[in-house]
């Protein structure tokens, strides 16, 4: 009996070293977690990406010819042009509506006739900025539809600003405004 004694006592002794060690594989795998969690936690910092701003509000306004000539995308304006009596910004189209574009011509004018006619003279622009704006007589059907087409795409892609007013209506709206 000694030897099964001297065995049961020795398989006791390892029993307990066993379980005393904190050391084994389950408890280095816990230990590693929280140590990565904590880690990744405290090492995070506390502020927070600002949130950018977004481009200013766009007022709707009425122009006349004069107040809608300075948003020609020079020094840095923004790019305006107005078709049948809606002015649409066109800003995000800058390499084609800006200074040096295809298009340049229309900025800040009223480029009803010219987009209708597939024309970019000069001669298409109202040159009188104080009189009436132009009614569009002359123009045919298909010069009418493709103004249209025109306006649809620029409705569909640019925001719509203000409206375009002759001098004479704009003041007459003052007028009656101030009665």
């Amino acid at each position: 009996m000694d030897y099964v004694g001297h065995r049961v006592v020795q398989e006791a002794a390892k029993e307990a070293a066993s379980t005393t060690t904190p050391f084994t594989p389950l408890n280095l795998i816990l230990l590693s977690v929280l140590v990565y969690t904590a880690v990744s936690t405290f090492s995070r910092s506390n502020t927070t990406a600002p949130i950018p701003r977004g481009p200013p509000p766009k007022v709707f306004r009425t122009y006349t010819p004069r107040t809608l000539l300075p948003f020609n995308g020079e020094n840095g304006n923004p790019i305006f042009f107005a078709v049948r009596g809606r002015v649409f910004d066109v800003s995000n189209g800058r390499n084609f509506y800006g200074p040096g574009g295809p298009y340049s011509n229309f900025a800040g004018r009223d480029a009803s006739r010219g987009l209708a006619c597939h024309s970019f003279d000069t001669d298409m622009l109202t040159e009188d900025l104080d009189g009436p704006l132009d009614t569009l007589d002359g123009l045919g059907p298909s010069e009418m539809d493709a103004l249209q087409g025109w306006e649809e795409t620029f409705s569909g892609k640019y925001d719509i600003v203000g409206k375009l007013v002759s001098v004479a209506d704009y003041n007459a709206g003052k007028a009656a405004g101030a009665q």
